[in-house]
């Protein structure tokens, strides 16, 4: 049996946690996706570090600060928030200067979650096979499509609605528009898209809704660990239908996809 004590004795806040995931059986399950994306993140942003592209890596930083929150490690997330920081002001000097206790203190934390998780040998990172890459053809019946960068947002949003409608994910916006360019929009009745993402951003998409008159066809509601005043008004610019913002839990998810799914129906 897993010993949640052992986590609390790292500093890991389980209370604030569950306010998200409910109950620990849901906390193990989302943990070990987590853990089998972790790495590839932390290489990733080593390697917006070493390009100097600073702009990706504040994205990266701030999808791993969202992380740690959801898992209640907030020391290691106040940690990923003030790289986030240095990366939008483009302040080079302090991510060179403090990018490996970064890592060393995410690694440290890494570890801990293994031993809590049982995990004893080390794995190598790989993708969790994605319901986004279907094709058309598999899509027969009602669907819903989770767009964010985090796995671990997907896969919760995911787990909520499985039972009742088709599941889409995409890790960000180029893969959600070439999905829902190639799929029949009446299948689609609710969008969960993030703002902030690697590539193609959020507003890339929302742009591109608006430019092809897709918000008549398929409506979309934004999920954002952004609060500036200056992002949400940008968002309700466009004719979305709601907001959450991160961390949420499944109640505020049901209603808002209640909501979002309504004007479906109304269109």
């Amino acid at each position: 049996m897993k010993d949640v004590n052992l986590l609390v004795a790292n500093g890991i806040d389980i209370k604030k946690s569950l306010e998200l995931f409910g109950d620990m059986n849901t906390y193990d399950q989302m943990l070990e996706d987590f853990l089998k994306e972790v790495d590839g993140k932390i290489a990733n942003a080593r390697k917006y570090k070493d390009t100097r592209d600073m702009a990706n890596y504040a994205i990266i930083v701030h999808s791993l600060k969202s992380d740690c929150r959801y898992f209640g490690m907030d020391a290691l997330a106040d940690m990923f928030y003030e790289h986030e920081l240095a990366g939008k002001r483009n302040d080079r000097f302090f991510v060179d200067q403090n990018f490996s206790n970064l890592v060393s203190e995410a690694e440290k934390m890494i570890k801990v979650l293994k031993r809590y998780m049982g995990i004893l040998v080390e794995e190598e990172p790989h993708d969790i096979p994605k319901l986004a890459s279907s094709t058309p053809t598999d899509l027969g019946i009602k669907s819903i499509l989770v767009v964010d960068d985090s796995n671990i947002i997907r896969n919760f949003i995911e787990k909520i609605f499985d039972h009742k409608y088709k599941m889409l994910s995409a890790k960000d916006g180029q893969e959600a528009i070439s999905l829902i360019d190639n799929m029949p929009h009446e299948q689609l009745m609710c969008i969960f898209l993030d703002l902030n993402m690697p590539g193609v951003d959020g507003f890339q998409v929302l742009e591109h809704f608006k430019n092809t008159n897709l918000f008549e066809e398929v409506p979309v509601s934004i999920i954002t660990g952004s609060s500036d005043k200056e992002t949400i008004d940008r968002a309700f610019s466009y004719p979305i239908v709601d907001m959450i913002q991160k961390p949420f839990n499944e109640g505020k998810i049901r209603d808002v996809a209640e909501k979002t799914i309504l004007r479906k129906q109304s269109l």
